[in-house]
């Protein structure tokens, strides 16, 4: 029992070496209404009353996906409050964006706050501070640190939509001591599928504290103020032939231009709507259109698309469902690139046919049906990318028989939301 606090010991010695270098990151990482110092515990701004339900997102991406669990968290359970943290910026715009979208009353329910490093005592007087009912923990944030903090102030933990790719598992597999001592803490492992699972157990998570519930990702609500959006950018471009490149990644700009280039010579008035998933890479995804010549508008300068705008940006945070919505082919990015790959089911849902490059390791799960059912079509290349835009387009019918299937595949998945609330109400 003594030797099992080594690792995480080993892992806090590592993490104070590293102090500087986190230092400069969480300098870079701030939202101008937060302290900094909430990363290390202190500087918390006054909470709702408890009882009090904590749930943690790293970034845009899973804030997005836990949605429906927020949303469902509120209504289940109406006595108490939820406080949302997440590790990154853009996660915390994310997180501010969901909460104005709720009712006043649960406006008042839900409460935003960044999550502290991960060093002993910012930690221990972070769990201290919010005194949990219940530690929810979105997919893989499973720091060691934390996990001890509340285990030594009785708080249960869940770990929610639980998922572990085979490249996390190998990595994870390095750290298996440490790995093993952290998920001890773990009162409840909800896995999005069991091959998941297994590999949870496989580094150390009891096999009677593990369920499988399914994926959460299918159970994405379709916000009707983004449903609007997508209705009215429709009508003001004209009928256009649309694509949306949502979520693209360093690298892969350069690539769907190039296919943009491609399509205009079969459809001259196509639109490309290009959305980057790092807001700190607006300027520089524009700079990169400006520079190769095409003909831009940008979506936070509130710049018209005109016949003559070829690519219009979407340079705003917590809009890609509505510019999604707006468009006849969606293509999902993070995936040109060998970066995993992106939420696929996000324009699914939306009834629009899904394109993305080979790399999808980390969402093969809901990739897989999706291929299935000839919903979601991987495309290797520029040329190839080109070439069935262009086929979308030219038979309509064919776009709309992918995404009525992406659809169906959706709607037969769902229920991971209903499990997930009904185990996570055992410790409420």
């Amino acid at each position: 029992m003594v030797l099992s606090r080594w690792p995480r010991l080993a892992y806090s010695a590592v993490l104070y070496g590293l102090a500087p270098l986190i230092g400069w990151r969480i300098w870079r990482e701030q939202v101008p209404t937060y302290s900094r110092l909430q990363r290390l515990g202190t500087r918390l701004e006054p909470l709702p009353p408890a009882p009090r339900i904590w749930l943690h997102c790293a970034s845009v991406g899973e804030v997005r996906a836990a949605r429906p669990l927020i949303e469902g968290l509120l209504a289940r359970f109406p006595h108490h409050r939820l406080l949302l943290t997440t590790m990154t910026a853009t996660g915390a715009q994310q997180a501010l964006a969901l909460i104005a979208e709720q009712s006043a009353t649960d406006q008042r329910r839900l409460t935003h706050r960044f999550l502290p490093l991960d060093f002993p005592g910012a930690a221990k007087r972070f769990v201290a501070r919010v005194q949990p009912e219940l530690a929810i923990l979105f997919e893989t944030e499973l720091w060691p640190n934390l996990l001890h903090a509340c285990h030594r102030q009785a708080v249960p933990v869940a770990v929610v939509n639980g998922r572990l790719s085979p490249r996390a598992f190998a990595r994870y597999q390095r750290l298996r001591p440490l790995m093993h001592s952290a998920l001890a803490n773990v009162t409840w492992l909800a896995a999005k599928s069991s091959e998941d699972a297994e590999r949870f157990q496989a580094l150390g998570c009891a096999a009677e504290s593990t369920t499988v519930v399914g994926s959460l990702k299918f159970e994405q609500a379709l916000p009707e103020k983004a449903l609007a959006e997508s209705e009215r950018l429709l009508q003001a471009w004209g009928g256009r032939p649309v694509w949306v490149a949502g979520s693209t990644r360093d690298g892969e700009e350069a690539l769907l231009l190039t296919a943009h280039r491609q399509l205009l010579k079969r459809f001259p008035d196509a639109l490309l709507v290009l959305v980057p998933r790092h807001p700190q890479r607006f300027d520089e995804v524009a700079a990169l259109c400006e520079r190769e010549g095409w003909e831009i508008s940008r979506r936070s300068e509130q710049q018209p698309v005109t016949p003559a705008t070829q690519i219009y940006l979407g340079d705003t945070l917590g809009e890609l469902a509505a510019l999604y919505g707006a468009g006849s082919v969606a293509y999902v990015g993070g995936s040109l690139v060998p970066l995993g790959g992106h939420n696929v089911l996000e324009p699914a849902a939306l009834g629009k046919p899904v394109l993305c490059g080979p790399s999808l390791e980390n969402f093969s799960d809901v990739a897989e049906p999706l291929l299935a059912a000839k919903a979601l079509t991987v495309v290797d290349s520029p040329e190839a990318l080109a070439s069935t835009l262009a086929e979308y387009i030219a038979y309509p019918q064919r776009a709309r028989q992918a995404g009525e299937a992406g659809q169906t595949v959706i709607e037969a998945h769902r229920g991971a939301l209903l499990r997930t609330l009904d185990g996570l109400g055992r410790y409420l």
